[in-house]
């Protein structure tokens, strides 16, 4: 009886692990348009994270955030490895989740905002996809 107990475990066990494997996470980070396009799915959250240095000046500026697909969950947030070091480089993020099915694309622009005609010297241009 013990050995037809174990035999209905491992197969058990294995649909188990097959099922978690198919889970998608809850969030996803991007620190680079590379990886993009992107798909979702609604209620994941997308983190994405760029270098920047606004001591230089030049900011990330949300150009296009498909507000129909994507919830902005707050305001940009700076941060550096260094507390220490003022105007030193650091990471940019903000956060969003897929509240919607559909297409659309998330662009931000590094620049100088007094410098709106100016040429980006950065871009992050992303195509999403909501399922």
């Amino acid at each position: 009886m013990p050995f037809a107990i174990s035999r209905c475990l491992l197969p058990l066990s294995l649909l188990m692990l097959g099922a978690c494997a198919s889970t998608p996470p809850s969030s996803v980070s991007v620190s680079d348009d590379r990886v993009c396009p992107l798909s979702l799915n609604v209620g994941q959250t997308l983190i994405v994270a760029l270098p920047s240095n606004p001591a230089t000046g030049y900011r990330w500026q949300l150009q296009e955030a498909s507000a129909e697909l994507l919830k902005s969950l707050g305001p940009e947030v700076f941060s550096t490895q260094d507390n220490s070091l003022i105007g030193g480089d650091g990471i940019s993020t903000w956060r969003f989740v897929a509240q919607e099915a559909g297409n659309g694309q998330l662009l931000l622009a590094y620049q100088r905002p007094w410098e709106a005609d100016a040429e980006p010297a950065g871009l992050f241009d992303c195509r999403i996809e909501v399922r």
